[in-house]
């Protein structure tokens, strides 16, 4: 139960973790990606609305003004962003690496400036521009790794730009394959952070666990023993005054708690991983209809139609006390709570894996999620439990028993009136359940 929780407290928070890793490097990266392409937007129209060409530079001396007095202070900071900027201002058309083709109808001249870029030829750069204005539907876009814009007039001149997006999309790359990393070592770092202390944030749900399954098995063991003493005292009564419907009654109650107090242990000792099982090959197929027919003349009793369709020669390996259990427990639970003249059905097929069903009509499923059904105490009807002696935890114990075994159990609707519980357990027993045993 401790690993479980544990491991259950482990993956939450890595869950979480990760979730906030993924939107930080998500955002972190599109907001990069958007003001990549802000920049070269900003670029390509600066350049369009100056015919290709930059506007007047910049006037900017990067030494010191001989007329004014050296300041220290500014001579030592170099996060001077007036002087930042206009340094960007004056080396941009230095740096940047664009080239355009001019279209002009009217002249029936195509102009091709490929001055600032090296990687291109004037064929190639006319080949780009041709096919962005046969198949562009808008006037930017992406052509390879060229940033383009279409800048029309009214003349019927077209002015085409391209500029180079190898450096920023490397950069952008760069940033995400750094950003991942470093999520990455976060995470992993994270993980031993959490490995180390979940042992001490689940210590109090550990510690309340504890108590109350030592004291579910200590209230156990000490109520069966007045439990044994008011049976042997209704002997007694008996034996002196025959019997009455009052020790009848005394001795149905005593048989209803030793089987709640069994069920209880049960569930303690599945809780505590530390149930006492003999994992071995046995027949199912014969277990389950020994069991199947012990019920059959209960089921007659209460005018119940009772079919079953057993496959022969179907072996598992488990626990066969258990699983004896386990079948009890889902022919007990129809022959209870099966609608008056109804039916119960038992199933055991197999192929892949080993499928026990058991269904039974009913005047009512309960709605919503059946699952709820296999919580411990859970009761749909509780009227109806109190008459058929029922504690809510018969199905619990079931659904310990296949987990047990590594299978599974299920509660299903067939329509309306017809409730189905399916039980899948694997023909060999898992590895990790073999070394437990």
């Amino acid at each position: 139960m401790v690993n479980k929780l544990r491991k259950k407290f482990i993956l939450t928070s890595m869950l979480a973790l990760l979730v906030i890793l993924l939107v930080m490097i998500g955002v972190i990266n599109l907001a990069n990606l958007h003001h990549m392409i802000s920049d070269a937007d900003n670029l390509l129209t600066m350049l369009s609305d100056n015919d290709g060409n930059f506007p007047g530079m910049i006037d900017f001396n990067g030494g010191p003004d001989p007329n004014v007095p050296p300041d220290k202070n500014q001579q030592s900071n170099p996060f001077q962003l007036d002087r930042l900027y206009n340094i960007r201002s004056a080396e941009m058309p230095f740096q940047s690496r664009y080239f355009w083709v001019k279209y002009n109808p009217l002249s029936n001249t195509t102009i091709v400036n490929i001055e600032h870029t090296a990687t291109v030829t004037e064929e190639t750069a006319l080949s780009y521009a041709d096919e962005v204005l046969a198949t562009s539907k808008k006037d930017r876009g992406f052509y390879h790794n060229y940033r383009y814009r279409i800048n029309g007039w009214d003349n019927g001149t077209a002015l085409v730009i391209f500029t180079d997006m190898s450096t920023p999309i490397l950069n952008a790359l760069t940033l995400l394959l750094q950003t991942v990393l470093i999520g990455m070592c976060a995470l992993v770092a994270m993980f031993i952070l959490v490995f180390l202390f979940s042992g001490k944030a689940v210590a109090p749900v550990v510690e309340s666990l504890e108590k109350q399954k030592r004291f579910i098995t200590d209230a156990g063991h000490e109520l069966k023993t007045p439990l044994a003493v008011i049976s042997a005292n209704v002997d007694v009564l008996e034996l002196e005054s025959g019997k009455s419907e009052w020790t009848d009654s005394i001795r149905n109650q005593t048989k209803r708690m030793n089987g709640l107090v069994k069920n209880l242990l049960t569930l303690s000792r599945m809780d505590e991983e530390r149930m006492h099982v003999v994992f071995s090959d046995f027949d199912l197929s014969a277990t389950i209809k020994e069991t199947a027919s012990s019920f059959e003349a209960l089921a007659t009793s209460k005018e119940l139609k009772y079919q079953m369709d057993i496959e022969d020669g179907i072996h598992i390996t488990g626990d066969k006390n258990s699983i004896n259990q386990l079948e009890s427990l889902l022919l007990d639970n129809a022959t209870k709570y099966c609608s008056e003249k109804g039916s119960i059905h038992v199933i055991l097929s197999s192929s892949k894996y080993i499928t026990f069903e058991v269904s039974n009509t009913c005047d009512s499923i309960p709605s919503g999620n059946l699952d709820r059904l296999f919580d411990r105490f859970y009761r749909a009807d509780s009227s109806r439990a109190r008459e058929t002696g029922g504690y809510g935890i018969g199905l619990s114990v079931a659904r310990a028993i296949a987990n047990s075994h590594g299978g599974s159990i299920e509660a299903l609707r067939d329509g309306d009136k017809i409730i189905r519980f399916v039980v899948t357990l694997p023909k060999l027993l898992p590895k990790s359940l073999t070394k437990n045993s």
